[in-house]
């Protein structure tokens, strides 16, 4: 797991450009002689047959990460961005980038203005997007255009991978290829078994982006329920102490809750019977179940819950990450295993009498 999370945080893959994000994911299904498929998107779906008077599932987690595209190049050779995805402004100044052109990827830094040139009321001042440019050394316009940057151009976070103490690491875009490598565990665990539900994986694309990638891999799938893999906030630094009891290291979770409150007005509240799953599988496996609830942030999966005639049951599933979306994201590789554990143990819970009515009562 240690060897995978890794090869897949080093890949650049903004949102909208996850080719080769998808292109190391679809090698590894490859070498398991698992079939897979890709839309006009780029959702990559790999199907699993199962039982077919049992509900179909589809399970998923998104490639792309969040990041910028080139907005302009100065007659200088300075690079001027738009922000792609929830990028934190706060935390852009003095970062390393890579400008991924049809050239090649090229390396740049964030400027940040000389401390011994910064005025008093400079020094506390969150420095907007607009005005910040990435210092790549070109000298000029034109040799910044030969080296192959122009308009449009993705530009990500330096891919970076840090091994902390015992199973954690830091790195680029944890979010969400965490969820990737976990969702690969579960293809291989799936090739195996002899019997259980219809299942769909699906690794999808611009969720950072618009969080409806997705969907048309999910009008493929038409699945009855809908099992999402991303992160929960871990809440066990000062800074997050408040916003609930997600340990990292405490194993894998769900949420009960999510509502992103912030223009778009969306979020999911789970389906009881799926919460009841997880709870199962959990016991069984022997492993804990955090429990989150939290306003702020939404995955892809709020808009896969109204679709079809009947709509779909879900439930996002995750594991604790800290500092979310800055350029060195922080997880435990335990909590993944065990994730990968409970949801193998949950869709073989999963049969012709699983029970999905919301009846009065």
């Amino acid at each position: 797991m240690r060897d995978l999370v890794t090869e897949l945080m080093l890949i650049p893959g903004l949102s909208g450009y996850e080719d080769r994000v998808a292109g190391c994911i679809a090698g590894h299904l490859d070498a398991m002689g698992i079939a897979h498929r890709s839309d006009r998107l780029g959702n990559l779906i790999a199907s699993f047959p199962g039982d077919p008077a049992a509900p179909v599932v589809m399970v998923f987690t998104h490639m792309d990460q969040l990041g910028f595209v080139v907005r302009k190049v100065e007659e200088s050779g300075l690079i001027r961005l738009e922000r792609l995805g929830g990028v934190p402004e706060r935390a852009l100044a003095a970062q390393a980038v890579l400008i991924c052109t049809n050239q090649g990827d090229l390396p740049g830094v964030i400027a940040n203005k000389s401390h011994h040139a910064t005025t008093p009321e400079e020094k506390y001042r969150v420095v907007p997007y607009q005005e910040l440019y990435v210092d790549a050394g070109f000298g000029s316009k034109a040799e910044a255009e030969a080296a192959g940057v122009q308009i449009g151009c993705p530009v990500v976070y330096l891919p970076r991978v840090l091994a902390l103490a015992g199973n954690r690491l830091a790195g680029t875009s944890v979010d969400d290829r965490a969820g990737c490598a976990a969702l690969l565990a579960l293809a291989q665990r799936l090739r195996l078994r002899e019997d259980g539900p219809t299942v769909h994986l699906v690794w999808s694309v611009q969720e950072e982006y618009n969080l409806r990638g997705v969907l048309p891999a999910a009008t493929a799938c038409a699945p009855d329920i809908a099992l999402q893999i991303d992160l929960l906030l871990a809440c066990d630094t000062p800074d997050m102490a408040v916003r609930g009891e997600v340990t990292m290291g405490g194993g894998p979770g769900i949420s009960l809750y999510s509502f992103h409150g912030r223009g778009t007005l969306n979020g999911v509240i789970p389906h009881p019977a799926l919460v009841r799953l997880m709870e199962s599988a959990a016991l069984t496996c022997g492993l804990p179940l955090q429990r989150s609830a939290h306003t702020g942030a939404l995955t892809d999966l709020s808009y896969i819950q109204f679709m079809g005639s009947e709509g779909v049951a879900c439930l996002d599933v995750g594991f604790p990450m800290r500092y979310t979306h800055s350029a060195l994201e922080v997880f435990d590789l335990d909590d993944i295993s065990g994730m990968v554990d409970v949801l193998v143990e949950a869709l073989s819970q999963i049969g012709p009498g699983f029970d999905l009515s919301r009846r009065p009562r």
